[in-house]
């Protein structure tokens, strides 16, 4: 297991105001991508969209931003998260702004596509800035923090742009959430430095964070080939794994407003404020997995046996969401959806520090995050396509659908329980939990 040095926590807490900017970004970050799904339903008729066009425009978002993820894991690699990140906040905000002014559905898919190039730096960069802020015990707590603002953005964007809406109709809610995010951008560049260069961090503060295993960007370990990355059947694991929870994780993020209304009947009213249940919920389940890992590793357990806990858990009680498919009361369907959710993002919790436990190399931990990321974000383009199309060929049944996402987070379950092994930087040896040695298995 990871040996992970025990130190008094320091009295500075710069680090958790750095984690909390980029929830602030990630939260606007998942607000735009989600405003087309609460949207969607007042925009229906006027654009004439059917089932399988609407699926097309949800999952559109994602064939750019799975496609630019890798490249932009590079490019954070390379210059940074501060840059990055207020690049990206720039044009994804401006883009956003842009989708209010479609005119049909081409246009709103092109509108779509651009989105997503544009947003790809946001989660490599913000696991790069757990890498680089946080020692080994605090990473999952750190990654579960920025992550839930994904949770968060899904959960404000139901009752803030349904509220803009019912003001400024469809079209306004897309320029009023691109506004906020060019405000955000100049708060971003004003407040986020790296560890290196921010001048309220203390000596005990950075002691603590660098002794605890924190990467430095300028500690001189050379950056593995990505050829070689994917010669590790960890790298696949987190590949398949991640590409399965999101499977499930973007039928949320994509059609839940639209069950609501035409499954379960919800008005206006009833979406904005019942439909975002399952994202509150979810916020304190991820953190509280974040919490959980950093215990069980303060306990002397190894960050394999605490990553994997929440995870393989959690995908396995996701697996309910295959009961609201068939109870006839819309709110036990809405509770078991919020659990399914809530034990998602439990799982979600380790995915995002996994880049930085795994890396061989500072310079490889925005790569490692694009690359699952990629996975991840493929699941976002196949999954609303997918269920559009079963919603299509069952007459509106969800179903079908619904049993189909509880088949894939079992699938999931098993992959992260069964194909990841050991937790360890790439290419390195460690010594297991019962003395003996292990090595982070290589694809042969």
């Amino acid at each position: 297991m990871t040996e992970v040095p025990q130190h008094a926590p320091p009295g500075g807490r710069v680090r958790w105001g750095m984690i909390w900017l980029s929830f602030g970004a990630v939260t606007i970050n998942y607000v735009d991508r989600a405003n087309l799904g609460v949207a969607l339903p007042y925009m229906t008729d006027e654009l004439n969209l059917s089932k399988t066009a609407t699926g097309l425009l949800l999952g559109a978002f994602f064939w750019t931003y799975a496609a630019f993820l890798p490249g932009a894991g590079w490019l954070v690699d390379r210059f940074g998260p501060r840059r990055m990140m207020a690049f990206a906040l720039l044009a994804w905000s401006a883009a956003t702004m842009l989708v209010g002014a479609a005119s049909g559905f081409l246009v709103l898919l092109l509108m779509r596509l651009l989105l997503g190039a544009v947003e790809s730096p946001a989660y490599p960069s913000s696991s790069q800035i757990v890498g680089r802020w946080f020692p080994v015990r605090e990473r999952a707590l750190a990654a579960s923090i920025f992550d839930s603002g994904g949770r968060a953005g899904t959960a404000f964007a139901l009752p803030i742009t349904t509220a803009v809406i019912a003001l400024l109709g469809w079209r306004g809610s897309f320029v009023a959430a691109g506004a906020v995010g060019l405000l955000y951008s100049v708060f971003w560049l004003k407040y986020y430095r790296d560890p290196e260069a921010h001048p309220k961090l203390t000596d005990g503060e950075r002691a603590y964070i660098n002794e605890g295993g924190a990467q430095r960007a300028d500690d001189g370990r050379p950056a593995m080939p990505w050829r070689q990355l994917f010669r590790y059947r960890t790298v696949w694991g987190m590949v398949t794994g991640f590409f399965c929870l999101s499977f499930v994780l973007y039928f949320f993020v994509t059609w839940f407003p639209s069950y609501l209304v035409d499954a379960r009947g919800f008005d206006l009213l009833k979406l904005g404020f019942l439909g975002m249940i399952p994202a509150l919920l979810s916020i304190p389940a991820q953190l509280f997995g974040g919490w959980l890992q950093k215990r069980l590793v303060n306990q002397g357990r190894s960050v394999t046996y605490a990553r994997k806990v929440p995870i393989v858990t959690g995908l396995v009680l996701s697996s309910v969401i295959v009961f609201a498919g068939v109870v006839e009361n819309a709110y036990l369907a809405l509770a078991l959806l919020a659990v399914s959710q809530s034990a998602l993002c439990f799982a979600a919790s380790s995915l995002w520090a996994l880049p930085a436990d795994v890396a061989p190399s500072p310079a490889n931990v925005g790569s490692l995050a694009g690359i699952q990321g990629f996975a991840s974000n493929v699941a976002g383009f196949v999954s609303p396509l997918v269920i559009g199309a079963l919603l299509d060929t069952f007459d509106g049944s969800y179903f079908v659908p619904l049993a189909v996402a509880g088949g894939v987070a079992l699938v999931g379950a098993l992959v992260y329980g069964l194909v990841i092994r050991s937790l360890e930087p790439l290419g390195t040896k460690a010594p297991a939990a019962h003395g003996t040695t292990t090595e982070t298995t290589e694809i042969h």
